[in-house]
This record gives C-alpha cells, sequence and structure tokens, in this order.
C-alpha cells in the first residue's frame, strides 16, 4: 500500500465517506517522513440517546434521495446516509461561524453540542454485530505530514468517531497520495468500490482526507428458496416493462399500508438490523415523497401476519457528484470562499467536492451493500397468506438499525432488471 499504513483485521467491504481539504498557499513543501499515526484523547462526554443522530441522518439521507430522484428520475439510486453524515460530519466538526451553522442545518444535527451524541452513535452502530450480520465501522483522518490537524479538533474527533490520524506525503506526492487512499478504500470495501477518488482529485494543494467506512453484511432472518424465484414484470419509472427475477415467499412478516405506502419488513438474522420495503400506491407517480415522520409512522402500523410476498432480486451500483444537491439542502456556504473551516487547522479553506459511490446486492440469503463518499475541503410450504404483495412497479428500500433508527442505506429501485 506504499504510503499508508494498513490496519489489521480491516479487509472487509464498505460504505465510506472521505472530506479532502486543500490547504492555503502559504503552506510549505512536505518532508519525506515514514507514515505515522497518532490520535487524539477521547474525552469523557455525558451519556447521550443516539436515536436523534439517527433520526437527523434518517431526514437529511430521505432529503438527499429526494433530490436526486428529482434530478434523474428513471435511474436506480442507493446511498450511505450513515457515511455521508459521518464524513460530513467530521468536517463540520472543525467548521466555525456560518458554516457551521449550514452544515448542521443541512445535517439536520439536533442543536447543541453534537459530540456527546455523536460518540452515542458511533458506540451503538459498533455493537450491532452479531450471529449472520456483520456491520463495522471505521473513521480515518489522512493528513499531510507538515499539517497535523488542531489538538482540540483531533480530541473531539476521537470522541465522536473514534477516528485516528494517518500521515501522507499529500503535497509533494499528491497522486501517490491519492492511489494509497483509493487502495485503502478499496481494502476496505473488499474491492466493491474502486476510484473513489479521480485524477487530479487530490492536488499540491490538499491537506486532508476524511474517511468514514461503512459494511454491512447480513443474513434473512429467514431466507427465500432459490427454487421459488422466477421471472415476473415489473413496470419501471419510465413506464416500460421489464422481466426480473423475482423472489417469492409465504411466511409471517410484519406489514403495514399508512401514508400511501404498503410497506413490507423484512428481518435480518438477531433482529435488530431490517430492510424496510415501502411499495407506493398502484396510483404514485414520480419520485418518492418521504419524510423522517412517515417511516415512523410506517414503522409503528406495522404489524404480522402471513404474506404472499414477491420481491426483485436487486443488484444496484451508482455514482454521485452530491454538491448541486447539498448546496440545495443548504451547505452552500461551505463550499463558498468565506467557508470556515479554522476549528480543523487555520490553512483550512472550503469544501471543493463531495462524491458518494455505492451498491447493494439482494439476492435469496440476505443482503450485502457498500458505498464511498468523497469530500474535498480546499486549503490551501404454510397456511394461506392473508394477502399477496408484488413489488412490481419503483419502490424504496430502507436498510435500518430497529434499536436507534439509523439509516444504514437507502434506495429507490426504478428498475431492478439494470444492474
Amino acid at each position: 500500500m506504499g504510503l499508508i499504513r494498513t490496519i489489521p483485521g480491516r479487509a472487509f467491504a464498505a460504505a465510506a465517506c472521505a472530506a479532502l481539504l486543500p490547504l492555503a498557499a502559504a503552506c510549505g513543501t512536505a518532508e519525506g517522513q515514514e507514515p505515522r499515526s497518532l490520535k487524539g484523547h477521547a474525552r469523557s462526554v455525558p451519556a447521550a440517546d443516539p436515536a436523534p443522530y439517527a433520526r437527523a441522518d434518517t431526514e437529511f439521507g430521505l432529503a438527499l434521495l429526494d433530490r436526486w430522484c428529482r434530478a434523474e428520475p428513471d435511474r436506480n439510486l442507493v446511498l450511505s446516509p450513515s457515511s455521508l453524515a459521518a464524513g460530513l460530519g467530521m468536517a463540520a466538526l472543525g467548521a466555525r461561524g456560518d458554516t457551521a451553522t449550514a452544515m448542521a442545518k443541512a445535517l439536520r444535527l439536533p442543536a447543541g453540542d453534537p459530540v456527546p451524541g455523536l460518540a452515542a452513535r458511533t458506540a451503538a452502530l459498533r455493537g450491532v454485530r452479531r450471529d449472520g450480520v456483520e456491520l463495522r465501522v471505521t473513521d480515518q483522518i489522512w493528513a499531510d505530514r507538515g499539517l497535523p490537524p488542531a489538538q482540540d479538533y483531533l480530541d473531539r474527533v476521537a470522541t465522536a468517531y473514534d477516528a485516528d490520524v494517518k500521515s501522507l506525503d499529500i503535497r509533494s506526492d499528491p497522486e501517490g497520495a491519492r492511489r494509497a487512499i483509493n487502495a485503502a478504500v478499496a481494502d476496505a470495501t473488499a474491492g466493491r468500490i474502486t476510484g473513489l477518488l479521480g485524477e487530479r482529485t487530490v492536488t499540491a494543494d490538499t491537506g486532508w482526507v476524511l474517511t468514514d467506512a461503512v459494511y454491512l453484511k447480513a443474513d434473512w432472518d429467514t431466507a427465500f428458496k432459490r427454487s421459488d424465484t422466477g421471472t415476473e414484470p415489473f413496470t419501471t419509472a419510465a413506464g416500460n416493462r421489464a422481466d426480473v427475477r423475482m423472489m417469492s415467499s409465504g411466511h409471517s412478516l410484519r406489514t403495514a399500508r399508512a401514508g400511501g405506502w404498503t410497506a413490507v419488513d423484512l428481518p435480518y438474522k438477531g433482529g435488530r438490523l431490517s430492510m424496510t420495503a415501502l411499495l407506493p400506491d398502484s396510483g404514485a407517480r414520480g419520485c418518492p415523497s418521504l419524510r423522517a415522520d412517515d417511516v415512523d409512522g410506517v414503522v409503528k402500523a406495522l404489524t404480522p401476519g402471513l404474506v404472499s410476498l414477491s420481491f426483485p432480486k436487486l443488484d444496484l451500483k451508482t455514482r454521485l457528484d452530491a454538491v448541486p444537491l447539498l448546496k440545495d439542502l443548504g451547505m452552500g456556504p461551505a463550499f463558498g470562499d468565506d467557508a470556515d473551516f479554522t476549528g480543523l487547522s487555520p490553512h483550512a479553506t472550503s469544501l471543493g467536492f463531495v462524491r458518494h459511490a455505492a451498491m447493494m446486492k439482494v439476492d435469496e440469503r440476505g443482503t450485502e451493500a457498500a458505498a464511498a463518499t468523497g469530500a474535498g475541503i480546499g486549503a490551501t410450504a404454510v397456511p394461506q397468506p392473508r394477502e399477496r404483495i408484488v413489488f412490481d412497479r419503483p419502490y424504496v428500500l430502507v436498510v435500518r438499525d430497529g434499536t436507534t433508527g439509523e439509516p444504514l442505506f437507502l434506495a429507490r429501485v426504478a428498475d431492478p432488471s439494470e444492474a
């Protein structure tokens, strides 16, 4: 891996979020040092409830999905609100003034110091893993050797995200640093996300890169039988007919009809995580209009019953330049000339880019999902079921933690036949 030191045992598929922070012109040239690690001191903070931060991530993710769908209504879309919120959240901990206010508003963060709540959120995510469910979360700061972040910032991100710092020769060898970070992200995602940072993304003006990684591999609590999978028609978002591979089952599941949606909750092993599939009423057209209140209402209305379910197999992959969408959500000051990230370093300037790549595979056994985000800051055989539910038109998926409500992944499925 050349310029980076790998972390043992981190070879897993992941959702990754990266924030690049270019340097102010006054910064000098990096010296050729060996890579080293340092970490801030995790502070003792009051116990906090992670649920408000999970709800914030839900609101943020649904708002982003809505704007993305309106821009590309006929595409399959998948993203990780959890990863995007963490990567941008680490950048927000270094923001000050109007920049901090705009980022907190766009991310829907609760009022007050976010560190205790974020620390509780991080601990909750790291506590999900159990038999049949693998969920891993890592957060990392990559810094040019001549620009260690401010100590207060290091302490806050260590407390909120358990993140440490790896040094790279970013300014003297930006292309080598880019390749090293991409290799680390690819390794962290088991090769699912490659080339997160495109050519010329990292330059001699780049000072820091923030990365968040989340990996999910989860088995259904009750698997679909492969022998029951067949081809059925699906009406795509473009209004065309596609023949898709549809999984079928007939057993007890929690379902609901609320607010114009028919919902089916598909639990993973252990019962803590689930995928809630939301099918709009047959007359609904266009992009979904969903808020966290809508998801809460559907979840509260779920009741168990025998269901005959037909559900498409999926293999989704998407990439997104999120800057226009984030500006539309109110984060514009973070990208402007007056942006203030001096909490990270007096040399940090503004966010330059935010790119997101994600994948989600759904089959008879369960779900595997990965995503990567890059954000740049400059610096410089059962009884007869009661009902039949067929997902034969565009729908929404929410993979969530039932304990906190944290949205790990969101998807809007426009055409399951498109890989």
